[in-house]
């Protein structure tokens, strides 16, 4: 089992493997869902499998909560924190213009509260646990490193999904392109969220975490790239 003490002292590549039955099924699953997903846009019934985004997500996010370690309150505070959080400064994004600039979602993402979906929050939730974990397996001594980091890996994330929300009716910006402060204030946002995994979150899960992140650069790069 990968520990914090033991996981900065493997080679990145190790950490892929899968060692555990769970974990074996879990990535297996995430990359079925996002090959199909992807082969389903490209090829078959855009629309439908665009609609089945809710779906996609919703598992991802159980398997991800099936593969975490040991969870606890302070996890649960965690996933607290980047839920309320996310959702809040959304709703003050979509409603008010603040923060990420002026957008709006579109129909693709489930059911809605003041305009934000639901699953948003949830993925605010996703993105802070499996990015933190990455942001460990590089500055396992350093909370703050390890945090800015991940705060990092976030804002990458967001560079690549942002060509292609638009595309997929996920959201739009009034300026059809995102401006500089959606990525300034994704990094001010994911920070405090991100210490948050890091100082309340123990046992960080790494293997699960890391196809997670590599599959979202990989789905979402290839549609940026179209």
């Amino acid at each position: 089992m990968w520990n914090k003490h033991s996981v900065q002292h493997r080679p990145m590549i190790q950490l892929l493997i899968p060692k555990e039955r769970t974990t074996q099924i879990s990535v297996g699953m995430i990359w079925l869902f996002h090959i199909s997903g992807a082969l389903g846009i490209l090829y078959g019934n855009r629309e439908f499998f665009l609609q089945t985004t809710p779906i996609n997500l919703f598992f991802t996010l159980v398997l991800l909560f099936v593969n975490l370690k040991n969870p606890d309150r302070r996890m649960a505070w965690a996933a607290i924190l980047a839920f309320t959080l996310g959702m809040l400064v959304e709703i003050l994004g979509v409603n008010y213009g603040l923060i990420f600039g002026s957008y709006s979602y579109g129909e693709n993402l489930g059911v809605k509260i003041l305009g934000v979906p639901i699953l948003i929050g949830a993925n605010w939730v996703m993105l802070s646990f499996i990015t933190g974990s990455m942001g460990e397996v590089l500055f396992a001594n350093s909370k703050y490193k390890a945090a800015v980091t991940g705060a990092i890996l976030m804002v990458l994330l967001d560079l690549v999904i942002e060509p292609v929300a638009p595309i997929f009716d996920y959201w739009t910006f009034t300026e059809h392109v995102a401006p500089l402060s959606n990525y300034i204030g994704w990094f001010l946002v994911a920070l405090p969220i991100q210490l948050g995994v890091q100082y309340w979150i123990r046992e960080k899960e790494y293997t699960f975490s890391a196809h997670l992140v590599l599959v979202h650069f990989l789905f979402f790069g290839v549609f940026a790239l179209q």
